[in-house]
């Protein structure tokens, strides 16, 4: 009985590991976005969460105020939400401008309107994949998906059978509409995140949360 759950447990630690790479997406330099161009391989990211950066020098210290407009859903065809529903796009959309209004408005006051001291954001969601209802709640309870996915969340990596987001960030001087950063980038929860396995939406919707933070820290 005890080497059946042994094996058991092997081959779920297993079946999470070569599911996790086969479904694991990499983001690309979307081609329908405004900052393609520019966008360019990022040697200083290990983890594979930005790939993608654009940069100049700025002093974010100067700017006080924020445009951000409505996010965009991304419908080039190199697009990375798989089979995702249309309806799922845009409650991800509707939530990612949600959040990033409220965590950029601990920094900046936001503006309708270009002005002295003001940046506009351009938040393009390029990519997103649903968590798999039970399992992947389960794979983090059971033995060895908890042994998988803690291993996932020392590495910073994705959990098994969990969801992420995939977005692109464009910042302009709302004045000139220059473009003076962006990057693409993908987020998802710790590995170990029990609640954010819960809704097929859950984890996509973490992300969102750390990426905004993220990017008010960047910004300060």
């Amino acid at each position: 009985m005890k080497r059946s759950v042994k094996v058991r447990h092997v081959l779920l630690a297993a079946t999470c590991a070569a599911l996790v790479g086969c479904s694991s997406v990499t983001p690309v330099a979307y081609s329908g976005i405004a900052s393609a161009p520019y966008l360019r391989s990022n040697p200083q990211d290990d983890s594979g969460r930005i790939p993608y950066r654009f940069s100049t020098q700025t002093d974010w210290q100067q700017y006080t105020k924020v445009i951000i407009d409505p996010v965009v859903v991304y419908r080039g065809t190199d697009n990375q939400f798989g089979d995702m529903r249309d309806e799922d796009k845009t409650a991800l959309a509707n939530y990612m401008q949600t959040r990033f209004a409220e965590k950029l408005g601990t920094r900046f006051e936001i503006a309708t309107q270009p002005g002295p001291n003001t940046l506009r954001l351009r938040l393009t969601l390029t990519g997103a994949k649903t968590s798999t209802p039970v399992i992947s709640t389960f794979s983090r309870i059971d033995i060895a998906g908890g042994l998988y996915n803690g291993v996932q969340a020392v590495r910073g990596r994705e959990g098994a059978f969990t969801g992420s987001v995939i977005y692109a960030v464009e910042i302009y001087d709302a004045p000139t509409n220059r473009l003076i950063n962006a990057y693409v980038t993908k987020q998802y929860p710790n590995a170990m995140n029990i609640g954010a396995s819960f809704g097929s939406l859950g984890a996509s919707k973490t992300g969102i949360e750390k990426g905004a933070d993220a990017l008010v820290a960047q910004l300060k």
